[in-house]
């Protein structure tokens, strides 16, 4: 199926975080490399995944959900920065689903039902943001979540611990990495109201890695993360 006829079909409009693996990626350890998904669109038969890695239609994947569990699907249709993913489950699988899809979009549509939870991390409303590297390099990227501290991103590149670089405008260093992707602290403490605009780049403008033009947006970026480098380690502690 395409993305565009399930569009039209029965679903869950609900951002559930995740993560998968995808055939041929393996970590330096020779381990299936983990990479942070969302989805954005689900029904009992299929899911609209947000990813930093889109892989091939064709291609057969392992996901893990925390509201559903351990999914296996097909990729069917492809866009940027997403997939249509086909369940391969059966049917009491599929009704299991169905019945958690039924109670999680009612809890998201009556706020009555909601789960009392403090939430220090923020969950972009666009999950699609561009790294920008101190030599220009740009590489697009997934952000698992944020704050005003700084930011969880999975990506096709895992950068070595105190690495310069900027998530979209926001400048910062490589604190941690995690089983999916890395963290990263700004340099500074961003503005709860601004981060969505500073993190948020469309995943069409950094489709794979590119150089930065001369005297670009991006080559002013990359200048700005070079002057990052320069900080004192003691500046940049763990998130």
């Amino acid at each position: 199926m395409t993305i565009a006829k399930f569009q039209k079909q029965r679903a869950v409009k609900i951002a559930v975080g995740g993560s998968y693996t995808l055939p041929n990626w393996f970590d330096p350890e020779g381990r299936p490399r983990s990479f942070a998904c969302r989805t954005s669109r689900v029904s009992p038969f299929r899911m609209l995944v947000d990813v930093p890695v889109v892989g091939r239609i064709g291609e057969k994947i392992s996901c893990y959900f925390a509201e559903f569990g351990k999914l296996d699907g097909r990729i069917s249709d492809t866009t940027a920065g997403s997939f249509l993913l086909e369940l391969l489950i059966d049917l009491p699988q599929r009704a299991k689903m169905a019945d958690q899809l039924t109670w999680l979009e009612k809890k998201q549509n009556d706020s009555s039902i909601r789960d009392v939870r403090k939430q220090a991390r923020i969950i972009p409303a666009s999950p699609h943001s561009a790294l920008t590297f101190a030599d220009g390099t740009i590489h697009s990227c997934f952000v698992i979540d944020m704050s005003v501290s700084g930011v969880a991103i999975s990506a096709d590149v895992q950068p070595p611990i105190g690495t310069p670089l900027a998530v979209g405008t926001c400048v910062g260093r490589v604190v941690r990495h995690l089983a999916d992707g890395f963290a990263v602290q700004f340099v500074e403490p961003q503005k709860r109201t601004e981060l969505d605009w500073r993190i948020a780049r469309p995943p069409s403008q950094a489709a794979g890695a590119t150089k930065a033009a001369p005297r670009t947006y991006d080559e002013k970026l990359a200048a700005i993360v070079r002057e990052a480098d320069a900080l004192r380690p003691s500046a940049m502690s763990a998130t």
